[in-house]
């Protein structure tokens, strides 16, 4: 076991939100963008080896935009088209 410096206490710790700030959660609205966010993944993780050579969004999106021009189309590899905003 390890043992604190003498003539240090341990105290508890306390709630560090300030009593102004009550959020009243009936008032809350539902997240627009939910249905958005749940149909296209927003991150991707690398592996390590990976993440070392691309260090940057833009490198990756670059090296895959060149490997999907080499791509055969086929129904399943079509990019989706995005609707006019």
């Amino acid at each position: 076991m390890s043992r604190t410096a003498a003539g240090k206490t341990k105290r508890p710790l306390k709630d560090e939100l300030a009593p102004e700030y009550l959020f009243d959660y009936s008032k809350a609205k539902p997240n627009r963008f939910a249905e958005q966010a749940a149909a296209e993944p927003l991150v991707v993780l690398l592996d390590e080896d990976i993440a070392s050579v691309f260090r940057t969004a833009e490198s990756v999106k670059s090296v895959l935009r060149a490997l999907i021009k080499t791509m055969p189309e086929s129904p399943r590899h079509k990019p989706a088209r995005r609707a006019a905003r």
